[in-house]
């Protein structure tokens, strides 16, 4: 079965869409940090904030899947497991770069960075101040996952035991709409009284943009993606068929994101974009898991080898822009080739801080899994 193949066999289509969802984010940075250049790059990378949005729909996907898995084997979800297969993929490489950002200050694209306990508990993204504590701001998508990760297999252990499981469709379509209702209410109450402020911006993204209640939708469509892959086989082999039609639907839906969200801050952008990006990139998911999609069928050692540093690459692009552009300040380097020399360099230090940090410790995790599981098995064989 396919959704077996997603655990065990190299999934490309996936691989594609990792790639994409970096470089969005990346060049979506790049123009904020570099003042606009290139001139022609903000008309292109002014969507690239939706880069995150499609990692939290692979997230939502993909780690879900796992779990249904299990559930679908009718074996018992771990929490311990997950918690540490989780702990050993983000934390490691993610402590790293918190500290370079503390004790190297020349790391920092912007003058201040929030107290240190906000990162260490991924609570970041809660009362946000971009003016005064603007460095590592893009740390507050990985609270989001973090939070994420933390409920998800809790709420599927609860189902289970309580024989819910069967109905938890319905808490995907309550999740969903109360995210409109939070975002109406945080609209109306948080932001517009603040609206003609000369920084009105700082609270939307405060209280519209970051916190984790606004920003479930990418999740919420990559779990229901991954329940229907699981549970509705049916289902699953009617919607696959079309699999180059999905992406076709995809890019409707995201054209239609790209307008009604081109100035982000207005009162449809801010309860609608959310959602209506989140849809649109799910059809992307299923087009690049349908077997008959061309997303499926291509491989690309490109595409695979900066799907691997997309972790990487999140973490510190913003530093490694930052610290090039300050190399190169006093040199009249022409606009493409900087941004070309940013590419490279940013490249380079998500491969070491992968080749240093994040292998090591995936061969760690790998390990102690392993060893667990024959404990395991020792036990019941004695």
């Amino acid at each position: 079965m396919i959704s077996e193949n997603i655990i065990a066999e190299k999934f490309y289509g996936l691989d594609h869409l990792r790639a994409l969802a970096i470089l969005l984010v990346f060049f979506f940075h790049y123009f904020i940090l570099s003042g606009g250049e290139p001139k022609w790059l903000p008309d292109y990378a002014k969507f690239g904030w939706t880069g995150v949005d499609l990692f939290f729909v692979l997230s939502g996907f993909l780690i879900s899947s796992q779990l249904f898995l299990k559930i679908k084997q009718e074996k018992k979800i771990s929490y311990k497991e997950f918690f540490l297969k989780r702990f050993f993929r983000i934390i490691p490489a993610y402590l790293v770069v918190v500290g370079i950002y503390f004790i190297v200050p020349l790391f920092r694209e912007k003058e201040s960075l929030p107290p240190v306990w906000k990162f260490l508990t991924f609570t970041q993204n809660f009362g946000t101040n971009l003016k005064d504590f603007g460095t590592f701001s893009h740390a507050w998508s990985l609270c989001v996952e973090e939070h994420f990760y933390f409920f998800l297999p809790i709420i599927l252990i609860i189902l289970k035991a309580k024989n819910l499981f069967k109905k938890s469709y319905w808490l995907l379509v309550i999740l969903f709409l109360i995210g409109f209702i939070v975002r109406f209410y945080s609209w109306n109450n948080f932001y517009i009284p603040k609206i003609n402020d000369e920084n009105s911006w700082l609270y939307w993204y405060k209280f519209i943009y970051y916190p984790t209640y606004n920003r479930l939708d990418g999740l919420l469509v990559g779990v229901s993606i991954a329940g229907i892959y699981q549970f509705l086989p049916n289902l699953w082999d009617k919607i696959s068929k079309f699999g180059n039609l999905n992406l076709i639907v995809s890019f409707l839906i995201l054209t239609c994101a790209y307008f009604l969200c081109y100035e982000e801050r207005t009162f449809y952008a801010s309860i609608f974009g959310f959602p209506l990006v989140a849809i649109g990139y799910g059809f992307l998911v299923i087009g690049a898991i349908s077997p008959n999609s061309f997303l499926f069928k291509w491989k690309s050692k490109t595409t695979t080898f900066i799907a691997s540093l997309s972790f990487a690459i999140y973490l510190t692009h913003k530093g490694i822009i930052h610290i090039t552009q300050n190399l190169f300040e006093n040199i009249n380097v022409e606009s493409n080739l900087m941004m070309f020399i940013c590419i490279v360099t940013c490249i380079i230090g998500a491969y070491f801080l992968n080749l240093a940090i994040e292998k090591p410790f995936m061969k760690l995790r790998n390990r102690i899994i392993k060893n667990k599981k024959s404990e395991r098995t020792t036990t019941i064989l004695s």
